[in-house]
């Protein structure tokens, strides 16, 4: 038997030497991006944008063009993309979400400056853009901090206040509430207000935000406890006000961002693969039971510098839409919008 060469021999040093500096095993998808290595259930249908929204009949995805731009819509069956919001002037948008009618849900701030970009994200504003496209959108008369939770089925909207944008409220604190919209002279407003709880309300210290009606009778909604435990996933009760945590695991950032029509399931923002915080996230799926997570749906934090997040489900849960997301970024930056097949997913492996 042969011994071994010297190259090998120093190769084995070096490997060792890595070893015993701390290195670990070498990443082999260092410097990959992950939209190069999709699997066959996911496919990309923009290379840019981010935060989507499907439509009601799954046919189309409503998405921004990018954090304080312009809001599009991409057809999936031709890839066709229209420009949503070119036909009035405005200060760029952070959210855009279908009504149940078919009209827009906006969240933008009524002025931005490029040199203090968190004052603008920090204020932002509730619009209704007509379906039609014809008139600029119509305010609602409400800041909105964050992402508003938007019904699928009712005019009914809900969403957060902060104490940054209102000066009455205690530092440090939030506010979730819900609203009907309804139409005066076709102008958009809202009626029924009520404040649904208070962070001083809570069993625990956390800053809120909106995000989800539980389907399929929308008597609870899903919001995220920034904050607390790193983040968690919890529920409230709209009648009774009483708070579940559905997470409940410290040191672990767990978002709740879309949720499937029965109710039974919410997709994640998680990064429990790797523990490393909101930066180096993946999209999970969590039981609502409260009996924790199912499985982990994406990958994209495997890469170096990359992660999957703002993941929204259709109507009838069968793709999952979300972002490819650099960890560099602030939240909510994304790099196209990617489609998830559910059931293609469930294939087996050839």
């Amino acid at each position: 038997m042969k011994t071994p060469s010297r190259w090998l021999l120093r190769f084995g040093l070096i490997l060792s030497a890595l070893t015993v500096a701390g290195a670990g095993p070498v990443n082999r998808k260092e410097g990959q991006n992950p939209a190069e290595h999709l699997p066959p259930h996911i496919q990309r249908v923009t290379w840019f944008g981010e935060r989507a929204d499907f439509s009601h009949d799954g046919k189309r995805i409503l998405f921004v063009e990018k954090t304080f731009g312009d809001v599009y819509e991409v057809e999936l069956a031709t890839g066709i993309i229209r420009a949503m919001t070119h036909h009035y002037p405005h200060d760029g948008y952070t959210r855009a979400l279908y009504l149940a009618n078919g009209d827009i849900l906006l969240s933008g701030p009524e002025r931005f400056d490029p040199k203090r970009p968190g004052d603008a994200r920090a204020q932002c504003w509730l619009y209704v853009l007509d379906k039609s496209l014809t008139k600029p959108a119509q305010p609602l008369d409400s800041k909105c901090s964050e992402g508003p939770a938007v019904s699928r089925k009712r005019l009914h909207i809900a969403w957060t206040h902060v104490a940054a944008e209102y000066s009455e409220m205690q530092p440090g604190s939030s506010r979730m509430q819900e609203a009907d919209i309804v139409y005066e002279n076709g102008a958009p407003k809202l009626a029924r207000q009520r404040v649904i709880i208070e962070s001083k309300d809570l069993p625990f210290r956390c800053t809120m935000e909106t995000q989800n009606f539980v389907p399929p009778d929308e008597k609870q909604l899903t919001f995220s406890a920034y904050g607390y435990q790193g983040t968690d996933v919890c529920v409230v009760d709209l009648e009774t006000r009483k708070v579940a945590n559905l997470t409940n695991s410290p040191g672990e950032y767990d978002e709740p961002e879309g949720i499937f029509p029965d109710g039974k399931f919410t997709l994640v923002e998680c990064d429990k693969q790797n523990k490393k915080g909101s930066s180096y996230v993946d999209l999970w799926k969590l039981r609502m039971d409260g009996g924790g997570y199912a499985e982990r749906l994406t990958f994209f934090s495997d890469y170096p510098g990359y992660k999957a997040s703002n993941p929204v489900v259709s109507d009838d849960g069968r793709y999952l839409a979300f972002q490819m997301a650099k960890s560099k970024d602030p939240a909510g930056v994304g790099y196209g919008i990617f489609v998830y097949d559910v059931q293609r997913a469930k294939e087996p492996k050839p």
